[in-house]
């Protein structure tokens, strides 16, 4: 994160004596990355954050993938995974299913209506597109309200439930990083603060307002973490002595926060702007942009919509939340939809699409983008959503049009 946040009480001085109202001491706890050279923040347990009592195997969500092979661009349609009854109540996090993944990045989506069980992402960040719904994600941080349209930044190691609002659907698209998350260098002084030509600044990042403090004993936690599962993750449900929610106050540069996709101020020009203007947080190996509803070129000459590119080094993905997608019009792609444009293949609008664009001025659409540097397989969700038809589209005309 770039920038201090205070929040409930903490000493004076780091690494001195907090004593709780009886007298007792709490118990300081550093959260930090890159074995203490980054990012990190201390947190004050009433209790002792390590003190287990018992562990069991937890067998995570189906990791398996294959590789896109032959190599084609694919629609996944999301929505269609959740479609019919529900046998049971579903949660974010046991919930969500693979659609796409490298070693890099996972990429899962989830249709929750229940609370979920206490999480801890012990392999990399996660950051939470809602696409609808609301509620809230409690947190040893504190608590993060949320709402449509909302980014959820959750650093690795950070303890958490989803609890959705009552009679609440949350459709949520779920990005997994294998390492860490940030604001985009080219965006950030170089003592972290957001500069003036960045698309958002600190005052839409919203962190926990106060402090969490849950009293009670032995507490399960469901921790995902690296093994010699699919994927090289595994899952263990950790018994901690207390609850990990005692945390009375915390300070640091390392937290939990929401962005909403609505405070990012697009970046325009007379002529089409490339996707990294759209960019708003980069990973190890990964980017993720959103592009939401905007001016467009205004050359006299313009041709709004993207020319054809050929992504020599990424594979591009397309989660399609909002609006109307001008570029992709007449190819079943819709709300819910993601398109996977993979490294070796040119793409660009659908036909007709380059020409009708021509002399519109504003595009209402909304869709968050993943572009990833190694290639990446079809989890089974994204085996079960696809299309067949979609790779063919571009070939199929009739006027001009599809």
């Amino acid at each position: 994160m770039p920038y201090y946040r205070r929040v409930g009480h903490v000493p004076p001085k780091r690494h001195t004596q907090h004593r709780r109202p009886d007298g007792g001491l709490y118990y300081e706890e550093l959260v930090g990355e890159e074995g203490f050279s980054s990012d990190s923040s201390l947190l004050y347990h009433g209790g002792i954050p390590s003190a287990l009592v018992a562990a069991s195997e937890w067998q995570l969500p189906d990791q398996r993938t294959v590789p896109n092979a032959p190599l084609l661009p694919r629609h996944l349609r999301l929505h269609s995974l959740f479609d019919g009854e529900r046998a049971a109540p579903v949660d974010v996090v046991t919930g969500r299913r693979l659609v796409l993944g490298n070693t890099d990045v996972r990429l899962s989506y989830v249709v929750a209506d229940a609370p979920s069980p206490l999480y801890r992402n012990a392999i990399g960040d996660e950051c939470v597109y809602v696409e609808s719904g609301g509620g809230t994600v409690e947190t040893t941080f504190g608590v993060l309200p949320f709402r449509s349209g909302d980014y959820v930044v959750l650093p690795r190691g950070t303890t958490h439930r989803w609890v959705p609002d009552a009679g609440t659907t949350v459709r949520a698209y779920v990005i997994e990083a294998e390492g860490h998350l940030a604001p985009p260098k080219r965006y950030l002084s170089r003592y972290g603060q957001l500069l003036e030509h960045a698309p958002y600044c600190e005052r839409d990042l919203h962190g926990p307002a106060e402090p969490l403090v849950v009293t009670g004993g032995e507490t399960e936690v469901h921790v995902r973490h690296r093994g010699a599962g699919a994927g090289g993750q595994a899952g263990t449900v950790h018994v901690q002595q207390r609850h990990p929610f005692d945390v009375v106050g915390w300070d640091g540069c390392l937290y939990p926060y929401t962005f909403n996709i609505a405070d990012f101020e697009p970046i325009t020009g007379r002529i089409h702007q490339p996707p990294p203007v759209h960019q708003v947080f980069e990973g190890n190996n990964f980017v993720i942009c959103n592009f939401v509803p905007r001016k467009v070129d205004y050359h006299p000459l313009a041709v709004p919509v993207p020319y054809y590119h050929a992504n020599v080094d990424s594979d591009e993905v397309m989660f399609y939340c909002g609006g109307n997608y001008e570029a992709r019009k007449g190819s079943g792609i819709g709300q819910g939809s993601i398109s996977l444009h993979p490294g070796g293949h040119s793409h660009g609008p659908q036909p007709g699409a380059y020409e009708r664009s021509i002399g519109a001025e504003f595009f209402d659409e909304l869709a968050v983008m993943v572009d990833t540097f190694r290639p990446l397989a079809l989890g089974v969700a994204g085996q079960e959503s696809e299309d067949p038809h979609y790779a063919w589209t571009w070939a199929r005309q009739s006027g001009g049009t599809q």
